[in-house]
């Protein structure tokens, strides 16, 4: 039984070396990328009806000729092109291609209502500080019109401070008969308020890693120059005016800036609260959700701008505007809250 050792030994396994290999299989690879190049240029009308037939046959040979790499240990360099190459080839054949129109169609109809979504405990809050801020500063000048100044910077303000007359605040509501005051006062603030609320909202956002504590503060602030405005107004009798000054944009630019902070405290949030997982895993995932947020939030400002820019100006009915805000309100809502089919797909 021992002496039959030696004759075992004989019988040598099959010997593979890399050109060799190469040699009787690399014929296929160059086929398969080539196909696969000129896929990924042109689409499938690139290649013929035999192309495409080849095409899962070679695939199905560049994953053989993998899976012998692996197993004979060839030389790394080719196993990663190999490698290169199968994922390539999966992604091609057997993945699901989109066009750049089907994938903003994705974008707009799921993933960002789908972010939004994510973070409504974020929003509830952030909407809750934004109020709390519009609160605090109006019953202060409610209480003593001097706090005006110290929430509304003076040349900002352009006149519409305790100060002013009645007829002088209503004319730049639209409503007065000083149409050159009335355009002024309409452009200058306008113009104030949305750079002011569009430069917060980023800021929140960006500075959300710091466990959210800045994103607050700034959310807190962003609610003190509407409270301020909005007890001046009233204290002249103009609120009901001022609101609707407000709403026909205002309910698109504060939702946005809430959906901003809501953006910037979900980063904040999984730092302080990471989990199981690391704090750059979590903030990284909350970043991902929070970036498909900021698109939707500067798209959202675009909106506000327009309607601030155009809306109000042309429309001087306080009734229409807050009927075109309250439409504008509903429309965010059912867009972001309302369940698609894929959702629940």
């Amino acid at each position: 039984m021992i002496p039959a050792a030696p004759a075992a030994r004989t019988i040598d396994a099959p010997s593979f070396s890399t050109s060799r290999f190469r040699a009787e299989r690399e014929a296929d690879w160059i086929a398969f990328d080539a196909l696969l190049t000129r896929l990924e240029k042109r689409g499938a009308k690139a290649l013929t009806s035999d192309e495409l037939l080849q095409l899962p046959l070679l695939y199905r040979a560049t994953l053989s000729s993998l899976s012998i790499a692996r197993a004979t240990s060839l030389d790394k360099a080719l196993l990663d092109h190999l490698e290169a190459l199968s994922i390539r080839g999966y992604f091609l054949v057997y993945g699901v291609r989109e066009t750049r129109l089907s994938r903003l169609r994705r974008f707009f109809l799921y993933d960002w209502p789908a972010a939004v979504r994510a973070v409504w405990k974020e929003t509830v809050i952030i909407a809750l500080i934004i109020l709390l801020g519009a609160l605090t500063s109006g019953s202060l000048v409610a209480s003593d019109p001097q706090w005006y100044f110290n929430f509304v910077e003076e040349e900002m303000a352009g006149g519409r401070d305790p100060r002013a007359s009645v007829e002088y605040l209503q004319s730049t509501l639209g409503h007065g008969k000083a149409a050159g005051e009335q355009e002024d006062g309409l452009h200058v603030f306008a113009t104030y308020l949305f750079t002011h609320n569009s430069r917060v909202s980023i800021m929140s956002f960006a500075l959300g890693f710091a466990f959210g504590v800045p994103t607050m503060m700034l959310e807190f602030y962003q609610g003190i120059g509407l409270g301020a405005m909005l007890a001046l107004f009233s204290s002249k009798g103009l609120g009901f005016e001022f609101g609707g000054w407000l709403f026909i944009h205002g309910t698109t630019e504060l939702f946005a800036a809430a959906l901003s902070g809501a953006a910037g405290l979900r980063i904040g949030a999984a730092v302080v609260f990471p989990g199981a997982r690391g704090r750059l895993q979590a903030a990284s995932d909350a970043g991902r959700t929070a970036g498909k947020v900021m698109v939707g939030v500067i798209l959202m400002l675009l909106v506000a701008g327009l309607l601030e820019g155009f809306g109000r100006q042309l429309i001087t009915d306080t009734m229409l505007r807050y009927g075109i805000g309250t439409l504008m309100l509903l429309f965010w809502l059912a867009y972001y809250y309302i369940p698609r089919r894929e959702d629940v797909a």
